[in-house]
């Protein structure tokens, strides 16, 4: 470097470019590769990237990282080998083709072809190979192009099928439900992540917003929990309802207040209340009929959260109503007796608080089901349960659980043992132990988004255009409704809603493995430093079990066989085994 000098004439870039072909003529990389072949080794993964985009800043400051460590570890005396790799399968490969293609539903792929569409996939993961050899040698990294891997080769699959095996054979996998958006009509999940990598795929759109009633069984004053929900599809695969135990929860009696307007006063000693007169306005509290509106007007008597009892259709407390009541006019053309010629112009509803309890109070009471369809769980259904997901910024307090339809539901479904949480059986051929968590669980709704056999009323019916159908069949619990406009994901295919749905997968039991990784993360050199005991730590310690199994049509299969009654399984662990046991190669 010594003819280098600063100065109008002296250019960096080009300074660098002379570099990079001397370091090719003299095939500095592969020199050095060879001087230390016999040095210990210092094993490096280079995570790969998406081939089927050019590279952008991220990728050249990663990279970077990347090559200053791997050069540190050749002058400290190691061989490094330095392959890269490329990420060949996942969504954006099938959405470039089905851009491509126009492929709009799962009945396309199958027409075309499974085999025929993969190889569609296929051709286009290298479209940009040339120019990230480019971009990478250009920023002076020291990477092995020629020797890459590749996600999509046989060999690299195969290292994942023994892995899992490993996985398998160690009970470190079961079969369970994951809950993802699922798109109705190609019948694939959709990561959060994936479809919100274009705002275009979450939008603005009004949804039903209603509160039900869940008449109390048993209760003495006739009462029901009122839930609110967005998802009226939701309400017939209803098992329980969830409540947050810490918090306080009124019971509300409705009644009315009638208003007539009045010209003559006839006799009024049969009223066994109280009259006053305002202007020309005659206002009568009948406290006496109270009871029997009451019993005319099934579930008004009504359980929800006390700072969540404003939620409910009643405005709030005019001048001159008793503390603690609110009304609500409502059209009414009875008459009203008492008066000659007096018809009633409105009417005011208004509550009293009859009682007051903690939430965990109503854990295990039991109340009536909207449906019928899954009675068969009334044994250890419909009954109330507690979590402290039930917040209080939103609804009445009580939230409606469907397992099959919500994460949360799920999970607290699980733990109150409304749907069973472990089966345990062991298999032949390898004796391999294999749970299922949640086997009992019935997910009304099939992969075209539309409500099974089991939804006797509404079977074969998209679930979304089932709303208002359902809202109608149970008019009679209908407590609120209206409209709720909130951001809700598209998909990228067909921009159509996608739906929250229990997909089964199979998970790797991280959790179980959760404190030998902790203990791991101590013994490994983080820099910087803060890492091992702040970032790192806290996801190692946050860490749930991994869902590792996808619906794709362009990815690596996962090896098991599985008889038709689920009581027989075999692990492919290798190329070899699949085709002995196959007769195929």
């Amino acid at each position: 470097m010594d003819d280098v000098c600063e100065g109008k004439d002296f250019s960096f870039p080009k300074e660098e470019e002379k570099i990079l072909q001397w370091w090719g003529d003299t095939k500095a990389f592969e020199t050095q590769l060879a001087r230390t072949e016999s040095l210990p080794e210092y094993i490096f993964y280079d995570g790969p990237p998406f081939a089927t985009g050019l590279p952008h800043y991220g990728h050249i400051l990663a990279g970077t990282i990347k090559d200053v460590v791997t050069r540190y570890q050749t002058m400290t005396g190691h061989h490094v080998t330095r392959r890269f790799g490329w990420d060949c399968h996942g969504l954006p490969v099938e959405h470039e083709i089905d851009t491509k293609l126009g492929i709009k539903t799962r009945e396309d792929v199958l027409k075309m072809g499974i085999g025929n569409y993969n190889e569609e996939c296929r051709s286009i993961v290298t479209r940009y190979v040339e120019e990230w050899e480019k971009v990478v040698a250009r920023t002076g990294r020291w990477i092995d192009f020629k020797n890459d891997y590749k996600t999509m080769d046989l060999k690299y699959m195969e290292s994942v099928w023994w892995v899992f095996g490993q996985l398998f054979g160690k009970g470190l996998v079961y079969r369970g439900f994951k809950f993802e958006a699922f798109y109705k009509r190609l019948a694939v999940q959709t990561l959060a992540v994936k479809f919100s990598f274009n705002y275009r795929f979450v939008k603005e759109v009004p949804d039903p917003e209603i509160m039900v009633a869940f008449p109390i069984v048993d209760d003495p004053d006739g009462a029901a929990f009122v839930a609110w929900t967005t998802t009226p599809w939701t309400l017939p695969s209803n098992l329980a309802l969830c409540v947050n135990a810490n918090f306080v929860y009124v019971k509300v009696s409705m009644y009315y207040i009638f208003r007539i307007s009045c010209t003559m006063f006839c006799w009024s000693s049969w009223i066994d209340g109280f009259l006053f007169y305002f202007d020309d306005l005659l206002v009568m509290e009948i406290k006496w009929s109270v009871a029997e509106v009451r019993n005319k007007l099934n579930g008004k008597t009504f359980v929800v959260a006390e700072s969540r009892l404003s939620e409910l259709p009643i405005e709030k407390a005019k001048k001159g109503l008793p503390s603690g009541e609110a009304n609500v006019l409502q059209n009414s053309s009875s008459t009203t007796k008492g008066s000659s010629s007096g018809k009633a112009k409105n009417m005011s509803a208004t509550y009293d608080v009859l009682d007051k309890f903690s939430g965990a109070s109503l854990v295990g009471k039991k109340y009536v089901p909207l449906f019928e369809y899954f009675m068969d769980f009334s044994d250890v259904a419909f009954r109330v349960v507690s979590d402290d997901y039930v917040t209080a910024d939103s609804g009445t307090g009580i939230v409606h659980c469907a397992p099959a339809f919500g994460e949360d539901d799920y999970r607290i479904c699980l733990q109150y043992q409304i749907i069973n949480k472990v089966r345990e059986s062991c298999y032949l051929f390898e004796a391999f132990l294999l749970k299922i968590i949640g086997e009992n669980l019935v997910v009304a709704v099939d992969d075209d988004g539309c409500f099974t056999e089991r939804i006797t009323d509404f079977s074969g019916r998209y679930v979304k255009d089932a709303d208002k159908d359902i809202i109608q069949a149970e008019k009679s619990r209908l407590v609120k409704s209206g409209s709720f406009t909130h951001s809700y994901p598209f998909c990228w295919r067909s921009d159509t809603p996608l739906i929250y749905r229990a997909v089964p997968s199979w998970f790797v039991a991280v959790e179980k493995l959760k404190d030998q990784l902790l203990e791991n993360n101590k013994q490994t050199y983080w820099v910087p430093d803060f890492v091992k005991e702040k970032r790192f730590h806290n996801w190692l310690e946050n860490a749930r079990d991994w869902a590792v199994s996808r619906s794709r049509f362009w990815g690596t299969p996962l090896p098991l066989w599985i008889s038709e009654d689920g009581e027989e399984i075999v692990v492919m662990d290798s190329i070899d085994k699949l085709e002995k046991l196959s007769g195929a190669k």
